[in-house]
Order: structure tokens, then sequence, then C-alpha cells
């Protein structure tokens, strides 16, 4: 096991070799990164032996075994790893009472149903409450001594809303909706508080060793565009400009929005990350190009035959047709059945893999600085 030590020794962020963080930036690369979203996870026999000896959140509440998890994927040769941990852990902080129950996921004892419950929301001291994440970053920033960049990461302000209200999963998110339709001060107070924590808790990982943050918002394909950017963007953008400063890659991914990408672009971050059900090629000309972009295969891939994996693997790496700023991931998160041994397959794949070039007419991909927030999704996007 990782060994704790009593430090809190502010890690310097730049890595001027990796490939993951320069495709961040949209700097040419010697070959596409890859990294995968839950990587280290129940697909790993690693991982199942220590959940048959611990719970989930103990595993997550004890740095030592936190790191080892993150650890895991290093053998895959992935270009970056990500903090082991659960977006819910702020809920939990803020006095929800978290537990995960087999079979079922994610269950939030005390949600939120009605204005008058926001009352007995906790504050949140992120140092204090959720220092166990911090610390798991410390070890695993020493462990890795700079050769893999590691990302941490947070849930966005909707998706934790969602299940803040919903207490657990939920199909047509009715308890959500009815309180964001209903009560809309009542909403923004939620959101605004959500979006500050999430700022202070994002800030504190990067501060802690975290070399790119990850903004993840699971649910928010549930909503309409136009609801979207009434409800949800305007405290994702929030987050994202309370970041600007920390001079790290900003990820912003999202599932079922293939139809709100530019809302996506509007609301932040320098690399956006796309689900399976658009085509990559498409996605980033909505998007834009002067962002980055990340994705985006099928998880269900992961567990086809060989030459249908390879086929849909090189059909992507041709779609980003050699564009700087491409990072190879999931469309969402390694599934549990997925045979370890598939996934490295993929990282041998991508690393592979020598695209040729191809730009629209006329364009040129510009290697800038990252991106700020941009209140206008067509702005810069230089493609009709």
């Amino acid at each position: 096991m990782i060994e704790q030590q009593n430090t809190h020794h502010r890690f310097e962020n730049k890595n001027t070799t990796s490939r993951f963080l320069a495709a961040c930036r949209r700097r040419p690369v010697d070959t596409t990164p890859v990294w995968f979203m839950r990587q280290a996870g129940r697909y790993m026999p690693e991982y199942r032996a220590l959940r048959e000896r611990y719970g989930l959140l103990e595993m997550m509440r004890t740095p030592e075994l936190a790191a080892q998890v993150t650890l895991l994927p290093t053998r895959l040769g992935v270009d970056a790893l990500i903090l082991f941990a659960d977006i819910l852990l702020p809920l939990e902080a803020l006095g929800l009472g978290l537990r995960f129950v087999p079979g079922q996921g994610p269950v939030l004892e005390r949600p939120l149903r009605s204005p008058a419950d926001l009352d007995r929301l906790h504050p949140v001291e992120v140092e204090e409450s959720l220092g166990y994440v911090l610390e798991t970053l410390r070890l695993v920033r020493r462990e890795l001594n700079g050769s893999i960049p590691l990302i941490g990461f947070a849930g966005a302000p909707f998706t934790l809303a969602s299940y803040a209200i919903e207490g657990g999963s939920s199909r047509h998110y009715l308890h959500t909706k009815h309180l964001m339709y209903s009560h809309p001060a009542a909403w923004d107070t939620l959101m605004t508080q959500l979006a500050d924590i999430t700022i202070a808790y994002l800030r504190a990982q990067v501060h802690a060793g975290a070399q790119a943050i990850q903004l993840f918002d699971s649910w928010v394909g549930a909503l309409s565009p136009q609801d979207y950017r009434r409800y949800a963007l305007p405290y994702t953008r929030r987050i994202f400009e309370g970041l600007a400063d920390l001079d790290v890659p900003r990820i912003h991914f999202a599932t079922g929005t293939a139809g709100m990408l530019p809302l996506l672009r509007e609301a932040g971050g320098d690399v956006i990350g796309v689900d399976w059900r658009v085509d990559l090629d498409r996605a980033w000309t909505q998007i834009g190009y002067d962002r980055a972009i990340q994705g985006n295969l099928d998880p269900v891939a992961l567990l086809a035959p060989r030459d249908v994996l390879a086929h849909h693997v090189h059909r992507i790496l041709a779609l980003a047709g050699g564009r700087p700023g491409h990072i190879f991931n999931l469309g969402h998160g390694v599934l549990p059945q997925t045979p370890v041994e598939n996934v490295q397959y993929v990282v041998e794949l991508v690393h592979a893999y020598r695209p040729v070039r191809t730009e629209p007419p006329g364009q040129k991909t510009p290697h800038l600085p990252l991106a700020r927030t941009d209140a206008n999704p067509r702005k810069e996007a230089t493609e009709p």
C-alpha cells in the first residue's frame, strides 16, 4: 500500500513532455493521446480484489487505497490517470447522506424536495470535508514523479442537483424538473451554491496536484436546449470562469448532448468531451476548432470482436483528421464486463495510428493558449 506523508506540498502542474496535456492545448503530438473514463474499475481483477476487502466509500475515504486504485491503469499504457473518487462526494459533505447500494447504485438518504430543504445543507470547507480526496492526489503525484499527468474532476451543478433532489438515479427527473420549473429562485440558490463549492473543490484539487480537471455533466442530456441555456449553462459557465486563472486544461464532458454542442462550448472548457451518439468530425465542427475534443468510442465496442473494435477505433481517429487537439476516450465509462486486454488493445491501436492530416478549406488550426470562456459559441468557430 502507498504510504501517506503529512505534507501539503503544492505541486508544479507543468509537464512539457505530456502528449495528453499538449493535445488539450491543441499542440502537435507524436501520436493521439488516450485515456478512459472509469479506467480504474470493476473490469480490473486488482480492483475487484480490493473491493472484496473494502467498501466503495471506504476506499475513496482512505487516500492510500484510493491512490492505489488510481494508479492501476498505468500498466495499460494510457497517457493520463484520473483520480479515483466519485462526483457525489461533495453531496455527502453537504449532509445528504451518501451510500452505495448493490444493484441500485448511489443513494442520497436525505434528498432535497422543497425550497425549505435547502436550509439544512451544511457549509462545506473543502480541506476539512474533502481533504481525503486532496491527499489522494498528493500521494499519486508523488508516486508518478511526473511520468503521467493526473486529472482531477467534479460533477457539474445540474447533475449534482439532480442526484440531490431525486435521491439517486432517475429516468424522468420528475422531482428535479418540478423544483426547477416551480421554484426558480430556490433552483438558482441551489445551483449557485453547488457551483461555488465545485469551484473551491477543483481549485483545491489543482493545488494538491491535479494537472487537468474534468467537469462531468452526466445527466444534463435530460434537458432540452432551451432549458439547458436557462437552468444549467450559467452555473457551469460560472465554474469554468472560476478556474480560468489556474492555467490547467479544463475538460467539459456531458452525455446525450449531441443536439446542443454549441451550448456546451458556450458554457466553457478548453476540451469538450462528446459521447458516441454523434460523429466526432460533426461534433468538432459544431464546437469549433479552437477547442480540443475528447472521445468518443461507444463503451460497448470494447466487448466486440477485435476486428470490429479496430474498425471503430480507426474510424474515430480518421474523423479527427490528424488535427491537433484530439484526445481519444470513450463516450462514457468502461463497463464492468470489459476484457482488460481489449482496453490495452485500444491503447495500442491509438498509439500506432498515423493519421493523414486534413483541414477544411482555408482553415489553419492555431496552437493557442488555453481557451477563455466564450459567451458566443460560434464567435471563433471558423468551420461553416
